[in-house]
């Protein structure tokens, strides 16, 4: 990425609706938090720099050997989720964004791997009462470039493949684009099977409607036409682990009047939505958002990122977009609340697009809501990386910088962070270093 936060010193910031009761879900009556928990403190270490009262725990990092004796911990650690297992123990899934070129595969298990020669999928690590590690194993190998996902009411996860490549490409011996299923407790009553009714295009990221069993899907385009913004109707509805396999109807969403997203400047701004059957999801011939949608057209948005259900509605990111890649207007991130309700898309946060230094305004990417209700968000840009948050009352501050310098003698270079999730009691916060792959719990006076 070319432009970093430091180059966007002008006037400017976040923008915010006025209707952050949708976007921000605290409890009845709980007091806002002021803005943040102080500044960042160098770590001696330096691996990462957090506010004073804080510590981290690394509970691993590529390379390092899997406790199940599998074979190194993969790279390019990316989205992730946090699951109760009952006595105090947590389960973290995580996914690893690995390409043809990934130096650390996830090692190909039986019963786990979809195609031998992709190098991509999903860990899982177990931990104890205490926070500990005690068990760390694959949970799906053989897919590509697991980027984000989500998590189902039924307590999977849902694994998102961000790329179109098919077989005959890259080594590949089957087709991908695919969303498949990890179950966090037994890996192997999920398998490796992909949910093709879902769609075969770049995935990011899923969110589930824990009410009506709606899946919505976010798709990562890297060249115009970008990527739609999708929802699945299944045949089984809230039908718990397997049940998408059942099939069901993928439809993309069409604003009417509004071809891309990122024209839009006002935050608070309000659209009607409609949904349109998708032609093909296989893709067959023709990748989804080039496919005919008749009249009326479809309407695209570049780098469309985090998704997930919060409150009575989802919430989807587009990191950014810039008219020179062949976006409407440019802007550095939105964040986006779809009411399925009344059928309205409203835009929630606007980033920048001239940003205070002090502001996330270089590329959110994955996004969680934190346990006071206000947001946690990764910074995925060029320059130094953070984890900011943003509180119920509009206000950003830091939480975390990664120290971890990787670039070569002269010319510092920080991995993204990515992954943001907490623990179900919010006692603690898992996230991703992406490079060099770091998994990170992060406690502290969370407000």
């Amino acid at each position: 990425m070319s432009v970093t936060r430091r180059s966007l010193l002008a006037a400017g910031g976040i923008a915010f609706s006025g209707a952050l009761g949708a976007l921000f879900t605290s409890r009845a009556g709980a007091v806002r938090p002021t803005r943040g928990y102080g500044p960042l403190l160098p770590d001696p270490r330096g691996l990462l720099d957090l506010p004073a009262g804080f510590s981290y725990r690394v509970l691993s990092r590529a390379g390092g050997p899997l406790r199940s004796g599998e074979g190194p911990v993969p790279a390019n650690c990316d989205g992730m989720a946090a699951f109760g297992a009952g006595g105090g123990r947590v389960r973290l899934v995580r996914n690893h964004e690995n390409r043809a070129t990934a130096a650390l595969r996830v090692p190909p298990v039986a019963g786990l791997t979809y195609d031998p020669g992709a190098l991509g999928g999903c860990t899982a690590l177990e931990l104890g009462p205490d926070g500990r590690v005690t068990g760390e194993r694959v949970a799906l190998a053989g897919t590509a470039v697991n980027c984000a996902g989500g998590r189902t009411p039924w307590n999977t996860w849902l694994s998102c493949e961000e790329t179109e490549e098919r077989a005959g490409t890259s080594g590949y011996a089957r087709d991908h684009g695919y969303v498949f299923e990890v179950d966090p407790a037994d890996p192997r009553r999920s398998g490796a099977v992909p949910l093709t009714a879902l769609g075969r295009f770049a995935h990011e990221a899923v969110a589930v409607d824990p009410y009506l069993g709606v899946v919505y899907e976010t798709e990562d385009a890297f060249d115009p036409p970008f990527g739609l913004f999708y929802r699945f109707l299944p045949a089984r509805p809230l039908g718990g682990a397997g049940s998408l396999r059942a099939g069901g109807t993928l439809e993309a969403m069409r604003v009417p009047g509004l071809a891309d997203l990122a024209v839009v400047d006002r935050p608070g701004a309000e659209f009607p939505v409609e949904w349109v059957r998708v032609p093909d999801p296989s893709a067959a011939g023709t990748a989804i958002r080039y496919q005919d949608f008749g009249r009326g057209g479809i309407t695209h948005a570049q780098k469309l990122e985090g998704c997930y259900w919060g409150g009575a509605g989802v919430h989807f990111v587009s990191s950014y977009a810039r008219r020179g890649e062949g976006a409407g207007a440019d802007h550095h991130g939105q964040v986006w609340f779809y009411d399925p309700l009344r059928a309205r898309l409203r835009l929630d946060v606007l980033f920048g697009p001239a940003a205070d230094i002090r502001l996330p305004g270089d590329s959110p990417d994955n996004i969680c809501l934190a346990p006071d209700g206000g947001l946690m968000v990764c910074e995925d840009g060029g320059g130094a990386q953070y984890v900011f948050g943003v509180t119920v009352g509009g206000e950003v501050y830091p939480v975390a910088r990664n120290a971890d310098d990787i670039g070569p003698p002269g010319a510092p270079e920080w991995g993204e962070f990515a992954g943001v999730t907490f623990s179900p009691d919010g006692r603690t916060m898992y996230v991703n270093a992406y490079a060099p792959g770091t998994t990170f719990a992060v406690t502290g006076p969370w407000q």
